[in-house]
């Protein structure tokens, strides 16, 4: 059977679950397009929508968190040598999010960015920082986002390689530019290309 810890995040102060060794069977990676309102977990005594009603396999856990309100690629697996790779700061995985903020960031916001910012958690390590369009592959949220009609939107790339709690929203609120929308578009070296919301597939990892 599958062990599993909890360890504290000294970032967030919350338990994460971690699996505490490696799998006795062969690894499985799953990568799961999450949609909106869909928490990264197999279960939830409120009812809400889980992992469970889009994976069908079990025995493997989220490596790290993405938010109920926001989107794109999760990792799961039961190898937790691999979590512990794409989730422990000290390892510096590459996280990219796709963000759709109110307002135009400007120079110094995105450098401020770059340059590490200080939450109330303490500084947060430097990250890439920048203006694109928005992508023209990407599915409408459902619901969709909240505008505000004298306020225009942007959207920026946005490279962590940290995982706190709600990081990026922080991130953007604090150099004024509120997210609206957040999709996780890669992490370490998979992304979503290929997966519609709510899709799964398994690939293999040496």
């Amino acid at each position: 059977m599958l062990k599993l810890a909890t360890k504290k995040n000294s970032a967030t102060g919350r338990r994460q679950k971690t699996v505490n060794r490696a799998p006795k069977g062969p690894r499985r990676v799953i990568l799961f397009n999450k949609p909106f309102d869909v928490l990264p977990q197999f279960t939830d005594e409120a009812g809400r929508k889980t992992l469970k009603d889009y994976i069908s396999v079990t025995g493997v856990y989220a490596a790290g968190r993405l938010d109920r309100d926001s989107e794109g690629l999760l990792v799961l697996t039961n190898d937790g040598k691999l979590q512990a790779k794409l989730t422990q700061p000290q390892h510096k995985t590459g996280k990219v999010y796709l963000v759709q903020v109110e307002g135009i960031p400007d120079t110094e916001a995105l450098e401020k960015l770059r340059h590490g910012i200080t939450l109330n958690d303490g500084p947060t390590l430097p990250a890439g920082a920048e203006l694109i369009a928005e992508p023209d592959w990407l599915w409408p949220r459902d619901p969709p986002i909240r505008e505000r009609k004298a306020i225009p939107t942007s959207w920026i790339k946005i490279t962590l390689y940290e995982g706190r709690n709600r990081q990026v929203r922080r991130m953007t609120a604090h150099v004024g530019f509120p997210t609206l929308r957040l999709i996780r578009y890669s992490l370490n070296n998979w992304n979503l290309d290929g997966l519609a919301p709510g899709e799964w597939k398994e690939v293999k990892y040496v």
